[in-house]
């Protein structure tokens, strides 16, 4: 579980610096140059993830229940992941509907995620991993409130295509990778 923890603290760390030291970070990026404090950043992302998937593995060897989800909520898991996919999509395009609304939807979508896979999921790792991505992705979206709203134009056609696409990597996922690249196969 320490794997897990110190892989945690390491990418939501990094990626949490905007919300506890955004002067600093302001100040860190005159200082060493954008290109630099990306590579940084980076750097300490992956290493972060990689050590969040071991030791996630780790800790699902020798589990810990903590409570025992119905089986009913793997659906809403399903449902999440769907709308996920799909925000995750809006935010990597130019300016659409969702993202014009919706402001931070990668936030929302992972907000989503990690809902979906704790009431799912009731595995102290579980607990852990998912519990420590909603917390973020609420202390994200709470800080984002704060910040000045602005509403890019949208274009529709590319925004659809583009969720289909989001709808499509979510069935492929589902279906043909979740089991093999994170153990636990989706199951109807």
């Amino acid at each position: 579980m320490s794997i897990l923890l110190l892989g945690l603290i390491l990418f939501l760390g990094v990626h949490s610096v905007r919300l506890f030291g955004d002067g600093w970070r302001d100040r860190t990026i005159a200082r060493v140059g954008e290109a630099r404090w990306k590579g940084v950043y980076t750097v300490i992302s992956i290493i972060g993830l990689v050590l969040i998937v071991w030791g996630y593995g780790q800790a699902r060897q020798s589990p810990v229940e903590i409570w025992l989800p119905p089986p009913a909520l793997r659906h809403l898991t399903s449902l999440f992941t769907l709308l996920a996919f799909i925000l995750l999509a809006a935010a990597h395009g130019p300016g659409n509907h969702i993202r014009s609304s919706l402001r931070h939807p990668m936030t929302i979508g992972v907000l989503l995620w990690a809902l979906g896979h704790l009431l799912a999921n009731g595995m102290l790792a579980d607990i852990t991993l998912f519990g420590s991505f909603l917390l973020w992705a609420l202390l994200v979206l709470r800080a984002a409130r704060r910040r000045k709203r602005h509403r890019p134009r949208h274009r529709r056609w590319p925004e659809i295509c583009r969720l289909s696409w989001a709808v499509r990597w979510w069935a492929v996922f589902a279906i043909w990778l979740h089991g093999p690249l994170i153990g636990v196969a989706v199951t109807p």
